[in-house]
């Protein structure tokens, strides 16, 4: 303090230096309360998002020291916001959460997934396409953003389009316009937060953090590693368009108690689509592309049949019981044959009840694993059958050194369709300059190298890549009644621009090692 019978020296706040590119928001403003010398308000009782008080940076007083009463706040980083509210998720598994809302809405938030959209996506019904939602970026966000905010946001139909599959038939998909795509993007991140800490292990389908390699390493390792004699190769039939919106809602009700999303989750399933002019409302089943159906079908799929599944192999089954889901196509491997069977119909049941259905064609039982053949070459019946999952068919083989391993290679059917789609583009890019032909194919089997490359696979991925030369080489020969294209040139040609097969893939041993040794990855 001041010394006695001296004047008062001026005590007045000290600037604070400049703000450092690396430094983060609350590092700033630790720094602007030093040089304030003020401190954060206290707060009572639970915070603006209905859960426990916040871990870290509450609200802050007005900045102005000689103001009294509530100012301005420094805006909170969404992404803090976002951990406060997944560390509340993990602590109580039984929270319900009543104010989400507003994170969704937050223009940062909004921002981000506008961004991480697909730039040359196709337009919805209203046409709105990311280039030119994007020339007033900030206008529109904030005009979304509001809103949200009073509830005057709509959700509009879906405009439907069609596919093709590996058998040929069409798979209906949906396109929702921009705006809806931003929401329900920002929607799932927060709802990630919370999902993200209640979702099983052995679940890897449209997750964050997880692809179909993992779900496939996961499966090639629980077989190699666990006993497992018999496999359950299960499909759901027409999983997105049967279900059940009122189940739905009640499974989301579990820990979302903030009526605004559950009413806009209802706006987007009850949206419908419009087909040839016409629009379609929907009773049942989520529009496969958009940002929201993945998570709801998870959600659904959670606590229908993961939960299920894990109380039933920890009370029910006899011996080991693995278990690898992605989406609606899962594997769930076995012991014993018994329990195989009881699962399959106790799984028919469960079903039922949330109308749910196996499909027939899809679903069986088969011998699969270490001593499957020796087993059937003792009974005379064969090699072991083979099943396919995630593109990929999946066979009993054995190293040189006589190991057992899952050996997994391309589906016949997948390179089959694949072939006859380059086929009819082939034909349409006939008169095309030979180097923007060969830069469009060169990118196609790189994304099928990246994918199918997995280990032991080399075979497939050369037998793909002569495939896509013949047809190009065929393609050429066509451009002229006269002019025949030499092989020694096609051989140039393919050296210049089709990429040699590549393995991009680790073993999957290489890959779960880690998790093996602390926690199995199919548990």
């Amino acid at each position: 303090m001041n010394e006695p019978g001296k004047s008062d020296k001026p005590i007045v706040p000290a600037k604070p230096a400049k703000a450092r590119a690396t430094e983060s928001f609350w590092e700033l403003f630790e720094r602007v309360k030093q040089a304030e010398g003020r401190g954060l308000a206290k707060e009572n009782g639970k915070d603006a998002d209905g859960v426990l008080p916040p871990v870290g940076p509450a609200k802050q007083v007005d900045r102005t020291q000689s103001r009294i009463g509530q100012g301005p706040a420094l805006p909170e980083d969404p992404h803090s916001a976002l951990d406060r509210v997944r560390q509340a998720a993990q602590r109580d598994k039984g929270l319900k959460f009543t104010s989400l809302w507003h994170h969704v809405y937050n223009v940062q938030r909004l921002r981000e997934a506008f961004l991480a959209l697909k730039r040359d996506a196709a337009a919805g019904v209203d046409g709105q396409t990311w280039q030119a939602y994007g020339q007033e970026l900030e206008k529109n966000l904030k005009g979304l953003s509001d809103r949200l905010a009073r509830g005057a946001y709509r959700a509009k139909p879906v405009k439907r389009a069609y596919v093709p599959k590996a058998d040929g038939r069409q798979r209906p998909i949906g396109v929702p316009v921009l705006e809806d795509k931003i929401v329900q993007r920002a929607t799932v991140a927060v709802l990630n937060a919370i999902y993200e800490t209640d979702f099983l292990g052995f679940s890897y389908g449209f997750r964050p953090g997880r692809s179909a390699h993992k779900a496939l390493d996961a499966l090639a390792v629980g077989i190699q590693t666990k006993k497992v004699n018999w496999l359950l190769d299960a499909d759901i039939r027409g999983f997105f368009d049967t279900l059940d919106h009122e189940w739905l809602i009640k499974f989301v009700e579990h820990r979302i108690a903030d009526h605004r999303v559950v009413r806009h989750i209802q706006k987007w399933l009850n949206a419908g689509v419009m087909e040839d002019g016409k629009h379609v409302r929907q009773e049942e089943g989520a529009v496969q592309g958009g940002s929201i159906s993945p998570l709801l079908a998870n959600v659904y799929l959670h606590y229908v049949f993961d939960l299920w599944a894990e109380q039933w192999r920890k009370t029910r089954a006899a011996g080991d019981v693995i278990v690898v889901r992605y989406a609606d196509d899962f594997v769930v491997g076995f012991q014993h044959r018994a329990d195989a069977e009881r699962f399959l119909e106790e799984l028919r049941e469960r079903f039922r009840k949330f109308n749910l259905e196996l499909h027939a064609d899809k679903t069986r039982i088969l011998e699969f694993g270490r001593f499957a053949a020796e087993r059937r070459e003792k009974r005379d019946e064969g090699k072991p059958e083979t099943f396919n999952f995630l593109g990929f068919t999946h066979v009993c083989d054995q190293t040189r050194l006589g190991k057992f391993i899952v050996l997994r290679r391309t589906m016949a059917k997948r390179v089959w369709a694949k072939l006859q789609v380059l086929k009819e583009e082939l034909w349409r890019r006939m008169h095309y300059p030979i180097g923007q032909v060969g830069q469009w194919l060169a990118s196609v089997l790189r994304g099928h190298f990246r994918y199918y490359g997995v280990p032991r696979n080399s075979r497939m991925l050369s037998r793909f890549r002569d495939a896509v030369r013949r047809l190009w080489h065929r393609a050429l020969n066509r451009r002229s009644q006269k002019a025949c294209l030499t092989e020694s040139r096609m051989t140039q040609l393919a050296t210049r621009w089709l990429p040699v097969p590549r393995i991009y893939h680790p073993y999957p041993l290489e890959r779960l090692a880690v998790i093996i040794q602390g926690k199995s990855p199919v548990r």
